[in-house]
């Protein structure tokens, strides 16, 4: 496997955990974000950074952003995916 593919894959996997919170318990933490170390699939040590932000007016949809990349050097070669989180319409 890549390096790319490796970080590809392991983005995937962090933003679909990412995504699966509910707006209700995102909306008053807007705008927050983190930054950690884990073990990609090929067992590479990297940093995942994980944010949200709101997608347009306040109140309104999230944006999901995860980044995977081997170090602060590498940040702009790293796997980005992003997801919205809807806000249910009533």
């Amino acid at each position: 496997m890549s390096t790319s593919d490796d970080l590809d894959a392991l983005a995937q996997e962090e933003l679909h955990q990412a995504a699966s919170m509910e707006w209700a318990q995102l909306a008053p933490l807007i705008p927050w974000g983190d930054t950690f170390e884990g073990v990609s699939p090929a067992n590479l040590t990297v940093q995942l950074s994980r944010s949200y932000i709101w997608a347009g007016e306040p109140g309104g949809d999230i944006l999901c952003e995860v980044r995977v990349y081997l170090d602060e050097a590498h940040f702009d070669y790293g796997a980005k995916r992003t997801a919205l989180i809807r806000k249910a319409s009533r």
